[in-house]
């Protein structure tokens, strides 16, 4: 197994980076990486201290720095200890300097301002958490999408997944023996989404989560036959009432919650109303 140092240097929180990172990194398989990470360097004393530490550990440098002068003084570093320093967003930034006829402005940690959008990121989340799990229904109109799904099809995780990006969200799960508030029916601007699962597999984390719980995994709840009626009701639910639905059987909640936001972003273009043709079973 290969072994490597890797320095995530940023002069801001360091999330960008860190995202940038890990998706490189899930390109390659056997690879032992010791991750060091810098956030908030925004001094020469600062990058002193971290220089030694690189030098101690040597590896592969990656850094988001929009100061000129720190950036000169890492990159010279790096040089005279011959290891690679990589400016993560460097080729982006240029690409758009030159598309848009401007400089970029050499300000860290711009996206994290506490503008509107920021803001309303914090309504959205303290708003999918109020919502969760079929909660406070009066509210849903308010919502900018509705998950349904059967017991552990991923909701809550998906939910709080799009609140961080911005989008209001309430879930509910789809149950067979307690129908749906009529509520769900009447909704005109929430995009209403079904989250489905193979039954194989929904009995397999329902059986993982009552293990977890330190309850006895041999109830109605993971029967084979009774979780297949559910998966069956939900599907038969969604496509009676023309919602879409995405299969989370081999999806991660990133993947999920993308192909929500695709759908979303589809749905406003249209201007569509999901009580259109809406009737419950």
């Amino acid at each position: 197994m290969t072994q490597l140092h890797l320095h995530l240097l940023s002069d801001s929180t360091g999330e960008t980076l860190e995202m940038i990172a890990k998706a490189a990194l899930a390109q390659f398989d056997n690879a032992g990486i010791t991750r060091h990470f810098w956030p908030m360097v925004r001094s020469q004393q600062h990058l002193d201290r971290i220089l030694s530490e690189i030098a101690a550990n040597p590896g592969l440098v990656l850094f988001t720095l929009v100061n000129a002068e720190t950036r000169v003084r890492l990159e010279d570093r790096c040089r005279a200890l011959g290891l690679p320093a990589v400016p993560a967003l460097d080729a982006v930034s240029m690409a758009l300097e030159e598309m848009l006829g401007q400089q970029a402005k050499a300000r860290p940690g711009r996206q994290h301002i506490l503008d509107d959008a920021y803001f309303a990121r914090v309504d959205a989340i303290q708003f999918t958490i109020a919502h969760d799990d079929g909660l406070l229904w009066e509210d849903w109109e308010e919502a900018d999408i509705l998950l349904a799904g059967v017991s552990r099809s991923s909701k809550t995780p998906t939910s709080i997944y799009l609140a961080n990006r911005g989008h209001k969200v309430a879930n509910i799960p789809i149950v067979l023996e307690s129908p749906p508030p009529a509520a769900l029916f009447q909704l005109g601007r929430p995009l209403v989404v079904g989250l489905t699962t193979a039954p194989e597999r929904l009995v397999q984390v329902r059986r993982n989560r009552l293990l977890s719980l330190n309850q006895a995994p041999s109830t109605h709840y993971v029967d084979q036959e009774q979780v297949a009626r559910e998966v069956q009701f939900a599907r038969r639910l969604f496509a009676d009432n023309g919602w879409p639905v995405i299969d989370v059987t081999r999806r991660s909640i990133e993947e999920t919650a993308a192909a929500v936001i695709r759908l979303y972003q589809d749905h406003r273009a249209r201007g569509e109303s999901t009580a259109a043709g809406a009737k419950p079973i």
